[in-house]
């Protein structure tokens, strides 16, 4: 389908977060895991269940508006997930691997509320008031997890990986 109009253009947007939501869905588990602070394993949790909300706000957003979603995939998700992976990857479980998953996981919310900030302007210009209102929901719990991790970093995850880098150091 060509994008020729707003509606066309809100669909498509619409369609890519929803791709994006699926994605995280997948990878918060495995973030969650992979991370050795207590708060920042709890802030993954708690931010897939916030997902799986979205991702149902989004269903109602179809219903209400009687629109049909393109299936494809969000190559930017699909970006930031795999360099979650390689940080899993090639990073020590320890502070330094929270202070990267936390600085990955900002990129991906960045993308999300840049996503929803747009998709939530086309809704006001087509009138679509009460898929706009679902969606502004998401926006602000995007905006919440964003801060959330801020100050997971601020508080401790990246003093912590400067700290045992100051030890490894000391040591050498």
């Amino acid at each position: 389908m060509a994008v020729k109009t707003l509606e066309d253009l809100f669909i498509h947007e619409l369609s890519d977060i929803y791709s994006a939501e699926k994605q995280m869905t997948k990878a918060l588990p495995r973030l969650a895991r992979a991370a050795e602070n207590p708060d920042l394993e709890a802030a993954f949790t708690t931010h897939l269940e916030e997902t799986q909300g979205q991702v149902e706000r989004i269903d109602k957003v179809v219903e209400i508006l009687d629109i049909k979603l393109k299936r494809m995939k969000c190559a930017a998700m699909e970006g930031l997930v795999e360099e979650s992976k390689e940080v899993i990857e090639e990073i020590e479980k320890g502070p330094l691997r929270d202070a990267a998953l936390i600085g990955g996981a900002q990129k991906a919310e960045h993308y999300e509320i840049a996503s929803y900030g747009t998709i939530c302007e086309f809704g006001r210009q087509l009138g679509y008031t009460q898929a706009v209102k679902l969606l502004e929901e998401t926006l602000a719990e995007e905006k919440a997890t964003d801060e959330k991790l801020t100050l997971l970093a601020e508080s401790g995850a990246n003093a912590e990986a400067a700290e045992s880098e100051r030890k490894a150091k000391a040591r050498a």
